[in-house]
């Protein structure tokens, strides 16, 4: 169940920044969604891997869980606060954006411990 809740956020994740890439590829001065549209395809991606490679079990479950979802939680904040700051013309709140990219790195980095720790015993 949680890996096709990640399946589907990952495929949300994939629409919007196809979206998000359409509209700055027609809007004047858009290159705050050109990145928020890089961000949402390359993690919507890394969610796809990271479910893959629980389901074969190269990844500890639930720090790989973690790293998906901080994927998804930092791809999130950081293309909304852009896509907000585009068209509304101010942030999601202060910061929003530099947490939600440090979010990623952090997850990131769990994808790697996700890799070398040994999966615990059933």
């Amino acid at each position: 169940m949680i890996a096709r809740l990640l399946i589907a956020l990952a495929g949300l994740m994939g629409a919007a920044g196809v979206a998000l890439a359409a509209a700055s590829a027609h809007g004047a001065d858009a290159s705050r969604l050109a990145s928020a549209s890089a961000m949402l395809l390359f993690h919507a991606t890394a969610i796809l891997a990271c479910v893959a490679l629980l389901a074969r079990g190269l990844l500890h479950g639930g720090i790989g869980l973690i790293a998906a979802f901080g994927f998804v939680s930092g791809a999130a904040l950081f293309a909304g606060d852009l896509t907000l700051r585009q068209y509304a013309g101010h942030s999601l709140f202060p910061m929003a954006a530099p947490s939600g990219g440090t979010l990623m790195i952090v997850s990131w980095l769990a994808v790697t411990l996700a890799a070398v720790l040994p999966k615990p015993n059933p």
